[in-house]
């Protein structure tokens, strides 16, 4: 026999028990994190299929780089082209002289900083 933190005797099959619950708890949490993970990924999927549907290749790459400079900004840019999709406000491709457009009001305009020294 083991002693318990409280000072009592457990037995084996006590330990055991336990240890069987632990690793039922184990495997269901991690059931449960893989059908997240699988609906994240059912969800970006679906995202990217409207995404190739509404925009030319040259537009998704010219997003797929909004990402490198802009990483907060693509999702959102993003939802707001499926959400145009999906109300029927697109009527065909958004190429990308059309994209640009929509990024030039999306994006913040660059504001020089000028130090003058006296």
């Amino acid at each position: 026999m083991r002693e318990a933190p409280d000072g009592m005797a457990m037995d084996d099959d006590e330990l055991e028990a336990i240890r069987r619950k632990k690793l039922a708890e184990l495997q269901q949490f991690q059931g449960q994190a893989a059908a997240e993970q699988q609906y994240r990924d059912q969800v970006q999927a679906q995202r990217q299929t409207i995404l190739r549907q509404i925009l030319t290749p040259e537009a998704r790459e010219r997003l797929g780089r909004i990402e490198l400079a802009y990483p907060e900004l693509k999702e959102n840019i993003e939802n707001q082209l499926i959400q145009l999709a999906q109300s029927g406000r697109v009527q065909r491709q958004i190429d990308d002289p059309t994209l640009r457009q929509i990024l030039e009001r999306v994006i913040p305009k660059r504001r020089d900083i000028k130090i003058e020294r006296r």
